[in-house]
């Protein structure tokens, strides 16, 4: 399998997930500072506060992408360290580092692909009411604007938000990642102010850089009933419509899918929100991102008719997260989206998987055999969906470096660069050799 010659290969990264530097040089606390120095709330107690300590080590790290030949980079910005409160004072200092990290992406002929918005709203924000405050969208579409009048000089691809089902349900409505909150009418309310963000983003961006190549990042979940029971089909279809349509309609269609609308607002989680005004969410895109990770077979509750859970299926092959590997749920992904949403382009913004490592390594490459397979399995069905018309422009593997990987602290490792948390050491795996040799040769 071959891909074409203008093919985009990258690689993804997050701030909070790899800067350090948390509370440093003027830049303001985060949620995710908040929420991982809270007890019990992230594993081991693990913060960001160091991280992969990017902040200072970026050279670096620019260096060893320019290795690998990777043409271009997906990292986002930290709203909390371009106006440490959210709004109001800027820190220059924050805006100097994106753009000396610009820079030095450019220098090295790497495209700069910047994600504005990648979970770490600013605190001061966050004690305001967060994603459930109707300012969000105003103060995000002010952020926006900054950011791009600061860096769209030279940066012409933009990302609004990284997965807004993850800001708003996992922060909101399970409370397993920050803010911590559960509440479930609060966590529809952030999902709508995302939409809304987005739309005002969008228009922030184009009104700054007119040449913008802008869109946003959805994680893209497959639902496929556990067998053909029709209330295992029925809650597939619902739970397909919580997970993507609620977060794909309204950014292609200005509008949420009217059966779910009426599911939710039965049971009173959609009260008081301005339904109608998500058509701001369709404004005109260049294409989209999605992450994809895994599918879920869904199975109805007969405890509770209202209510389903997802299984895995027997003897499923799983990453360290738990995860399914199933790279054909990948294709029919991208398929899905081309056949329902007709994008002009789609990347796949974040694909990779964590597998136990060690903490400490010798040598010059630590060998990964699994991450190795998984990756070819992945990138083959990318290219099955090209085939068959998709038209999917990029590949970003998850992730650069290993990192603070959210609740699951340092414990899991996505990096196709190791780090020693302890000495800051990176060790290139032979997965990074492989997506080399993929770059160079265009085949897998």
């Amino acid at each position: 399998m071959t891909f074409p010659k203008d093919f985009v290969w990258g690689t993804a990264t997050a701030s909070y997930q790899i800067e350090g530097a948390a509370v440093q040089e003027g830049r303001g606390e985060c949620i995710w500072t908040r929420f991982s120095h809270t007890p019990d709330k992230v594993k081991h107690g693990h913060t960001g506060d160091v991280a992969c300590d990017h902040y200072h080590r970026y050279p670096e790290d620019v260096a060893l992408m320019q290795s690998l030949g990777v043409g271009a980079y997906r990292f986002s910005i930290s709203w909390a360290r371009l106006i440490p409160n959210g709004t109001g004072a800027v820190n220059q200092a924050g805006i100097d580092f994106y753009s000396r990290l610009i820079d030095k992406l450019l220098e090295a002929g790497i495209t700069p692909f910047v994600t504005l918005y990648h979970w770490d709203l600013p605190q001061a924000l966050e004690d305001q009411g967060g994603w459930t405050n109707a300012a969000l969208p105003n103060w995000f579409a002010d952020y926006t604007a900054l950011a791009a009048k600061q860096y769209g000089d030279r940066v012409k691809h933009w990302i609004t938000l990284n997965e807004p089902w993850c800001t708003a349900f996992l922060g909101y409505m399970y409370g397993v990642h920050a803010p911590g909150v559960q509440d479930r009418k609060a966590a529809f309310r952030a999902a709508h102010h995302t939409h809304l963000a987005h739309g005002r983003a969008m228009q922030a961006l184009r009104a700054e850089v007119p040449n913008a190549i802008a869109g946003t990042t959805l994680n893209v979940v497959p639902h496929e009933p556990a067998t053909d029971d029709p209330r295992d089909v029925q809650m597939a279809h619902i739970a397909d419509g919580l997970q993507n349509r609620w977060f794909l309609d309204p950014v292609f269609k200005g509008c949420y899918p009217a059966d779910i609308a009426a599911h939710l607002t039965s049971r009173g989680l959609l009260d008081g929100l301005d339904l109608d005004a998500v058509s701001i969410a369709a404004q005109p895109a260049d294409f989209v991102g999605i992450n994809y990770y895994m599918r879920w077979l869904i199975r109805h509750d007969p405890n509770n008719p209202e209510n389903y859970f997802t299984e895995l299926p027997a003897n499923a092959q799983v990453t360290h997260m738990g995860w399914e590997v199933y790279p054909q749920g990948l294709r029919d992904a991208l398929l899905r989206l081309h056949r329902d949403y007709a994008p002009p382009a789609i990347y796949v913004t974040e694909n990779g998987a964590a597998y136990p490592e060690p903490e400490q390594v010798t040598g010059d490459v630590l060998e990964d055999p699994e991450r190795v397979a998984f990756l070819k399995g992945y990138l083959s069905a990318a290219a099955e969906a090209m085939a068959q018309g998709v038209p999917l422009k990029g590949f970003f593997v998850w992730s650069f470096l290993d990192n603070f990987e959210w609740a699951e602290g340092y414990t899991k490792r996505f990096g196709i660069v190791h780090v020693d948390f302890a000495t800051q050491k990176r060790t290139l795996k032979r997965s990074a050799l492989y997506l080399k040799q993929i770059i160079e040769t265009g085949e897998l």
